[in-house]
């Protein structure tokens, strides 16, 4: 079985940028080589921050869209958690 993932990335510059794949590592490696987005090529070097596994693609792009819709700060609370980080 498959996983697809949801992901946030934090580039250089402090932006977010949220993405959805089917591998998340090769995913990853894309972006740092400047070929993973338009957004982030020029943002590099970008760290994974957060992350999210779904059985579905449909799932993943979902969950991307809700991410996208949420004020920064509710998703740094997301990275903070994600990474065992509480207020």
């Amino acid at each position: 079985m498959s996983f697809h993932y949801c992901y946030l990335l934090r580039c250089a510059d402090g932006t977010l940028y949220c993405g959805w794949t089917v591998d998340l590592e090769n995913r990853i490696r894309m972006h740092q080589m400047g070929r993973g987005s338009r957004y982030t090529r020029c943002r590099l070097p970008v760290s994974l921050v957060y992350y999210e596994e779904f059985e579905t693609r449909s799932d993943a792009q979902k969950r991307e869209m809700e991410i996208k819709k949420m004020r920064r700060n509710k998703k740094e609370k997301l990275i903070n958690i994600f990474n065992g980080i509480h207020d």
